[in-house]
Protein backbone atom coordinates (compact mmCIF):
# COMPACT_ATOMS: atom_id res chain seq x y z
CA UNK A 1 0.00 0.00 0.00
CA UNK A 2 1.38 3.49 -1.17
CA UNK A 3 0.97 6.58 0.62
CA UNK A 4 -0.45 9.22 -0.48
CA UNK A 5 0.60 12.53 -1.04
CA UNK A 6 -0.60 16.04 -2.41
CA UNK A 7 2.37 18.47 -3.14
CA UNK A 8 2.00 22.17 -3.12
CA UNK A 9 4.50 24.85 -3.99
CA UNK A 10 4.70 28.37 -6.12
CA UNK A 11 8.51 26.92 -7.18
CA UNK A 12 8.07 24.27 -9.88
CA UNK A 13 11.54 23.34 -9.20
CA UNK A 14 10.40 22.81 -5.16
CA UNK A 15 7.52 20.48 -6.70
CA UNK A 16 9.96 18.50 -8.93
CA UNK A 17 12.48 17.96 -5.45
CA UNK A 18 9.61 16.70 -3.65
CA UNK A 19 8.47 14.68 -5.98
CA UNK A 20 12.15 13.08 -6.78
CA UNK A 21 12.91 13.16 -2.99
CA UNK A 22 9.80 10.58 -2.37
CA UNK A 23 10.56 8.62 -5.59
CA UNK A 24 9.85 4.74 -4.48
CA UNK A 25 6.94 2.41 -4.46
CA UNK A 26 6.06 3.49 -0.85
CA UNK A 27 4.92 7.22 -1.80
CA UNK A 28 2.10 7.91 -4.65
CA UNK A 29 1.88 11.99 -5.92
CA UNK A 30 -1.78 11.98 -6.24
CA UNK A 31 -1.44 15.77 -7.31
CA UNK A 32 0.57 18.84 -6.69
CA UNK A 33 -0.58 22.16 -6.59
CA UNK A 34 0.98 25.68 -6.93
CA UNK A 35 -0.86 28.32 -4.02
CA UNK A 36 -2.92 27.68 -1.46
CA UNK A 37 -6.26 28.12 -3.31
CA UNK A 38 -5.44 25.10 -5.73
CA UNK A 39 -4.24 22.65 -3.19
CA UNK A 40 -7.91 23.22 -1.41
CA UNK A 41 -9.28 22.32 -4.52
CA UNK A 42 -7.19 19.03 -5.18
CA UNK A 43 -7.88 18.53 -1.70
CA UNK A 44 -11.91 18.41 -2.08
CA UNK A 45 -11.09 15.84 -5.32
CA UNK A 46 -8.88 13.77 -4.20
CA UNK A 47 -8.84 13.42 -0.65
CA UNK A 48 -9.92 10.17 -0.05
CA UNK A 49 -6.46 9.24 -1.44
CA UNK A 50 -4.11 11.94 0.38
CA UNK A 51 -2.30 10.94 3.59
CA UNK A 52 -0.06 13.82 3.75
CA UNK A 53 -0.10 17.12 2.53
CA UNK A 54 3.32 18.98 1.46
CA UNK A 55 2.50 21.91 2.04
CA UNK A 56 4.89 25.66 1.29
CA UNK A 57 4.13 28.03 3.54
CA UNK A 58 4.63 31.38 1.84
CA UNK A 59 2.54 31.48 -1.68
CA UNK A 60 0.33 33.90 -3.87
CA UNK A 61 -3.32 33.17 -4.01
CA UNK A 62 -3.91 31.81 -0.47
CA UNK A 63 -0.63 30.99 1.53
CA UNK A 64 0.11 28.01 3.38
CA UNK A 65 -1.36 29.20 6.49
CA UNK A 66 -4.54 29.63 4.74
CA UNK A 67 -4.26 26.70 2.62
CA UNK A 68 -4.23 24.27 6.07
CA UNK A 69 -6.42 25.63 7.85
CA UNK A 70 -9.42 25.78 4.93
CA UNK A 71 -8.33 22.02 4.82
CA UNK A 72 -8.81 21.35 8.08
CA UNK A 73 -11.62 22.56 7.87
CA UNK A 74 -12.99 20.20 5.30
CA UNK A 75 -11.14 17.12 7.39
CA UNK A 76 -10.00 17.45 10.76
CA UNK A 77 -7.86 14.38 10.34
CA UNK A 78 -6.01 15.78 7.24
CA UNK A 79 -2.44 15.81 8.27
CA UNK A 80 0.28 19.12 7.13
CA UNK A 81 3.42 18.57 7.03
CA UNK A 82 4.52 22.58 6.13
CA UNK A 83 7.22 23.45 3.96
CA UNK A 84 9.34 26.88 5.16
CA UNK A 85 12.83 28.62 5.00
CA UNK A 86 14.62 29.21 7.83
CA UNK A 87 13.86 32.16 10.47
CA UNK A 88 10.13 31.58 9.42
CA UNK A 89 9.64 31.15 12.93
CA UNK A 90 6.21 33.04 13.20
CA UNK A 91 4.75 31.90 9.92
CA UNK A 92 5.57 28.76 11.77
CA UNK A 93 3.76 29.74 14.56
CA UNK A 94 0.53 30.23 12.63
CA UNK A 95 0.86 27.69 10.85
CA UNK A 96 0.26 25.41 14.13
CA UNK A 97 -2.57 26.95 15.03
CA UNK A 98 -4.27 26.59 11.74
CA UNK A 99 -3.30 23.05 12.57
CA UNK A 100 -0.21 21.95 10.46
CA UNK A 101 0.55 18.59 12.03
CA UNK A 102 4.68 18.85 11.42
CA UNK A 103 7.05 20.87 9.26
CA UNK A 104 10.25 20.45 7.09
CA UNK A 105 12.89 23.65 6.60
CA UNK A 106 14.58 24.03 3.50
CA UNK A 107 16.73 23.31 2.42
CA UNK A 108 16.11 19.92 3.48
CA UNK A 109 17.58 16.35 2.16
CA UNK A 110 15.72 13.55 1.29
CA UNK A 111 15.51 11.62 4.33
CA UNK A 112 14.38 14.79 6.49
CA UNK A 113 11.33 14.39 4.56
CA UNK A 114 10.91 10.70 4.65
CA UNK A 115 11.43 10.84 8.67
CA UNK A 116 8.57 13.89 8.58
CA UNK A 117 6.19 11.51 6.69
CA UNK A 118 6.89 8.48 9.06
CA UNK A 119 6.71 10.59 12.44
CA UNK A 120 3.30 11.94 11.06
CA UNK A 121 2.00 8.34 10.98
CA UNK A 122 3.61 7.08 13.53
CA UNK A 123 1.81 9.43 15.81
CA UNK A 124 -1.27 8.10 14.12
CA UNK A 125 -0.97 4.12 15.17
Amino acid sequence: MSIGILIVDDSSYMRSRLKSALDDDTYEIVDEAQNGAWAVQKYKEHGDDIDIVLMDIVMRKANGVKATAAIKHLDKDARVIMCTSVGQRKKMELAARAGADGYITKPFDDDEIVRAIESILADES
